[in-house]
């Protein structure tokens, strides 16, 4: 009888990587706690929200151990996306500052 061999992950590694979800939830946490407002609360709420997501990817969905080719697969498409957004956000910017400008407030 032929036995299958399958790859086990040290326990460390999911230990370490919920011990760092743990610190990066704490961190989002604090951000509300000192209650940081505007531009600096939205962008450190966001920061510490992918790099969650990022982790939990990488490591629980084993992407971190996937060929190169499947991770730009997986990877690529939302980080265009991301592209495109801002730039539109700032053609849009761009684009409200010039109406105001031309066409007053009222």
């Amino acid at each position: 009888m032929e036995q299958s061999h399958s790859q086990q992950h040290p326990i460390s590694i999911y230990l370490k990587i919920w011990f760092l979800l743990f610190v990066l939830s704490a961190c989002s946490y604090l951000v509300d706690y000192f209650q940081f407002e505007g531009y600096l609360r939205w962008s450190l709420i966001i920061i510490f929200m992918l790099l969650k997501a990022g982790l939990i990817v990488a490591v629980f969905m084993h992407v971190m151990w996937e060929r190169l080719a499947f991770i730009y697969a997986i990877l690529l498409p939302p980080l265009a996306l991301l592209v495109l957004v801002s730039l539109m956000s700032f053609e849009a910017d761009y684009t409200f500052l010039s109406r105001l400008l031309f066409f007053g407030d009222g």
